[in-house]
């Protein structure tokens, strides 16, 4: 398209799939890439963000509903989020966590920060009053000027579960207690099937100008979103680019320990194994751009092979500048410019409906 100049060309919308740190240092670098690239009057950006982020990790525990992934999404942009530990709220204390384990309540291993309670208690209260999961979400992120929307997967309970030699047993135990050490014979999320996307979510995929898959975990914290059911069909048909950022690089999960989740799908711990899997929406997969580590350059090759674009750029958002040059690479594979953007819609990208795509169970078992 042209004849568009920058100054009258909206702004792109711009819709992230993510969950874990690595997701909401991700977010935070596409916020800020997009302010840089097209900014508003005020200090922010023209572009619409959409996060959708991931609700699998979600449990009750002593009476709270707690949401990790949601909570670490809004602190990070937020601002308020503890950089030195990775997780919860900066400046934290721990009293009224040591005052449960004196009761002998909750889990001694799963510490929660007094100011991280006072989240979870406001959303149990919300949920208890009759709130959907949405609308706690959006009461939440209201706090502070994240300059996201923020929905979360699906309204429906679809807590993660892992199989093991030791029983079944809630992904946190698994992950936090356990950090993954137990080998793991799957994942599986009960009702999932007859969950439903939150409202907002297939709208959001289907008016998106590009569908970001953030570097996050691809089984525990994009395989929830991508498994209920809808999604992964909304991403298939959109007309926006989809490009994903690898989580591997140099065979090593860029953070937490992404391998053992992989190993128990079947899959190694490589960035083209994890490309594979997602696969292209050409033959009925997912992405259309798989972006590479530098350190994996020699993957490209195999990997466009197999109807995947896979450029190679620095993955390590070691720093913001770091996590905003990932995103402006993100945007630069979409060809994501505002002087392309105007009104006019595209055609719903074609879909190969005699090949196979993922499906939920490549990511609940192993192959």
């Amino acid at each position: 398209m042209t004849g568009v100049s920058a100054d009258t060309a909206r702004a792109p919308r711009i819709v992230v799939l993510a969950g874990g740190v690595g997701g909401s240092k991700f977010v935070v670098g596409v916020r800020e890439a997009a302010r840089r690239r097209w900014p508003d009057t005020a200090g922010g950006t023209r572009a619409e963000i959409t996060v959708i982020a991931n609700t699998g990790d979600d449990l009750w525990l002593s009476g709270l509903r707690l949401q990790p992934d949601v909570d670490s999404m809004i602190y990070a942009l937020a601002g308020v989020n503890d950089t030195e530990r990775g997780w919860g709220r900066a400046g934290e204390s721990e009293r009224v966590a040591a005052e449960l384990h004196a009761w002998g309540a909750g889990w001694p291993w799963f510490t929660l920060g007094d100011l991280d309670l006072g989240a979870h208690i406001a959303r149990t209260g919300w949920l208890r009053d009759g709130a959907t999961v949405t609308e706690v979400v959006d009461r939440l992120a209201s706090r502070w000027p994240l300059g996201v929307r923020l929905l979360p997967m699906t309204d429906a309970e679809v807590d993660t579960h892992v199989t093991t030699d030791q029983g079944r047993m809630h992904f946190q135990e698994w992950w936090t207690r356990h950090r993954a050490a137990l080998p793991a014979h799957g994942f599986d999320w009960p009702g999932i099937a007859h969950a439903e996307p939150a409202p907002g979510v297939r709208e959001a995929l289907a008016a998106a100008d590009v569908i970001l898959f953030a570097p996050s975990n691809p089984v525990v914290s994009l395989g929830p979103i991508l498994a209920v059911p809808g999604i992964a069909d909304a991403v298939r048909t959109a007309s926006a680019a989809v490009v994903g950022v690898s989580p591997i690089i140099a065979g090593a999960p860029v953070r937490g320990m992404a391998d053992a989740c992989l190993a128990a799908v079947g899959l190694a711990a490589t960035a083209d194994a994890v490309g594979r899997h997602y696969g292209a929406r050409a033959r009925g997969g997912l992405l259309d751009t798989w972006l590479l580590a530098e350190e994996d350059a020699s993957l490209a090759d195999g990997l466009e092979s197999t109807g995947l674009r896979a450029p190679v750029h620095p993955l390590w958002m070691r720093d913001l500048d770091g996590a905003v040059a990932l995103a402006a690479a993100a945007f630069d594979s979409a060809a994501l410019d505002s002087a392309t953007l105007d009104s006019a819609t595209t055609a719903p990208f074609a879909v190969d409906s005699a090949s196979n795509g993922l499906a939920v169970h490549d990511l609940t078992q192993k192959s």
